[in-house]
């Protein structure tokens, strides 16, 4: 498949239109390499690690789901020279599926809904609110550790955003959608402090890699996980 053809197809799984505005010019395809697009390799973030493996796998395009380059450059170095020194010296296509493949159909926030078993969905701005008799013991079963801000008991309806979701506007609109807790990743303390229901914080790893992964079994694609290391000190 021409490299083209294989944007297309990409285009009509998780329309460029879906994202958000600040994605403008961060998705689709942001390294064009050399090869034909037939062998793919899919990620969360094309790390070096994973472009590495990607080459070693016998790749054509390497997707993923965060822009490896978020803000415009000056200056090539560091990580992203190391990068694009993998990339380019392989002729490695590089797309990006960003907020319009979590908002598709199929897409991050639809595969942590049948991950959790979440059922009755209704969209949110950015994810979804549906149906549970789980509680966060039985979240944490699935995602791993978890952080809880405010009394989270047995949950009928659970508020989900993939990624960095604690949006204050975000969290008052799943409380009027009737969600009795808002779970995603990366929670600031004043969100937490103000927000109407419960808070649920799992990683932003946790919460989208799942996506990435049903993609790469949908498409039959190979996947390759990459997760960040944490350590615990003290």
């Amino acid at each position: 498949m021409e490299i083209q053809a294989f944007v297309e197809k990409m285009e009509a799984l998780a329309p460029p239109l879906l994202a958000e505005e600040f994605d403008e010019g961060r998705i689709g395809l942001v390294v064009e390499g050399t090869r034909p697009a037939d062998v793919v390799v899919t990620a969360l973030d094309a790390t070096v690690r994973v472009a590495e493996e990607a080459v070693r796998l016998g790749a054509d395009v390497l997707v993923v789901h965060h822009p490896p380059f978020f803000v415009p450059m000056t200056r090539i170095e560091g990580g992203t020279a190391r990068l694009l020194r993998v990339v380019l010296g392989h002729g490695l296509h590089v797309y990006v599926m960003h907020t319009n493949f979590d908002r598709a159909p199929g897409g991050v926030n639809d595969c942590l809904a049948d991950l959790l078993g979440l059922s009755d969905c209704v969209p949110l701005s950015l994810g979804l609110v549906g149906t549970t008799s789980t509680d966060a013991d039985g979240l944490a079963a699935v995602l791993g550790p978890l952080r809880v801000w405010g009394d989270v008991g047995r949950i009928r309806r659970l508020a989900i955003v993939g990624g960095s979701g604690f949006d204050s506007s975000l969290i008052e609109e799943a409380a009027a959608l009737g969600a009795d807790a808002f779970l995603s990743s990366e929670l600031r303390h004043h969100v937490a402090r103000d927000a109407p229901i419960p808070c649920i914080e799992s990683t932003h790893y946790a919460l989208e890699s799942p996506g990435m992964r049903a993609l790469a079994g949908r498409m039959g694609w190979a996947y390759f996980d990459d997760p960040p290391y944490l350590q615990h000190c003290g």
